[in-house]
C-alpha cells in the first residue's frame, strides 16, 4: 500500500493525511516536492488534457477523504441521481462521513488518526458505539469518546488540540464535555474554495 506522504507527492500537493506533519520541514512535499519513482525528480510535467485535469481533482478529493475508487463513484453517482445542487449534494455525502466530522471537531489530527479512532471503537454517536467510518451523521448528533479513551492518552492529548480549534460552522464542541454536535448540513463554500467539485463531476459525467 503506498504511503500518505507517496499520495501527495503524486497528486503534486500536499493533502494532508499526515495531520501536524504537513504543516512541518518534514513534510514530503518539502523535501521531495515532486513524482515518487526513480525518475520522479527528472519527470516533466507537461499540460494536462481537460480530462487529465479532471482525474487528478477527482484523485486528489478521494485520497484527501480516504476513500477507495468504488465507494467515491457511488458518493459521486448518489449525489447526481439526487436531482438537485449536484455539488452540495456531494459535499454533503463526504463531509457527513463520521471519520470526516471527527477530524473536523478537532478530535483527530487527520482523517486516517480519525479513521483509526472509529474502527477502535473510540468513537461514540448519541451515547452508541459506533465502527463505521461512513457512517452518516445528521442534525443533533451528539460524537464523544467512549469514557475510556475521554480519561487516557487521547482524551488528554483531545483537551490540547481543543484550546485553538475551531470547527467548521456546522459543528459546534462543549471543550468542557469532549463532545461535538452536528447543528445542521456541512456547507459547500467551506469546502469548495480549495477544491474543484464540478470537475469531479464531470469526470464521472463522461
Amino acid at each position: 500500500m503506498e504511503s500518505p506522504c507517496k499520495k501527495c507527492r503524486r497528486a503534486g500537493e500536499k493533502l494532508f493525511l499526515k495531520g501536524e506533519r504537513c504543516a512541518t520541514p518534514k513534510c514530503a512535499m518539502v523535501r521531495k516536492p515532486y513524482a515518487p519513482g526513480i525518475h520522479g525528480a527528472k519527470a516533466r510535467r507537461g499540460r494536462k488534457t481537460e480530462y487529465g485535469l479532471h482525474l487528478q481533482e477527482k484523485q486528489r478529493v478521494r485520497l484527501m477523504y480516504g476513500m477507495g475508487e468504488k465507494q467515491f463513484r457511488a458518493a459521486v453517482e448518489n449525489a447526481v441521481a439526487q436531482g438537485k445542487n449536484v455539488t452540495q449534494s456531494l459535499v454533503e455525502t463526504l463531509e457527513s462521513r463520521l471519520d470526516n466530522t471527527v477530524f473536523r471537531l478537532g478530535f483527530a489530527v487527520s482523517r486516517s488518526v480519525a479513521r483509526q479512532l472509529v474502527s477502535h471503537g473510540h468513537i461514540r454517536v448519541n451515547g452508541k458505539r459506533v465502527t463505521i467510518a461512513s457512517y452518516v451523521v445528521r442534525k443533533n448528533d451528539v460524537i464523544t469518546l467512549n469514557p475510556r479513551a475521554a480519561e487516557g492518552p487521547i482524551g488528554k492529548h483531545l483537551e490540547l488540540i481543543l484550546e485553538k480549534h475551531t470547527p467548521p460552522v456546522w459543528l459546534t464542541i462543549d471543550k468542557a464535555t469532549k463532545s461535538g454536535i452536528v447543528m445542521g448540513l456541512p456547507v459547500a463554500a467551506d469546502v469548495i474554495g480549495t477544491r474543484n467539485f464540478g470537475a469531479i463531476i464531470e469526470y464521472y459525467s463522461r
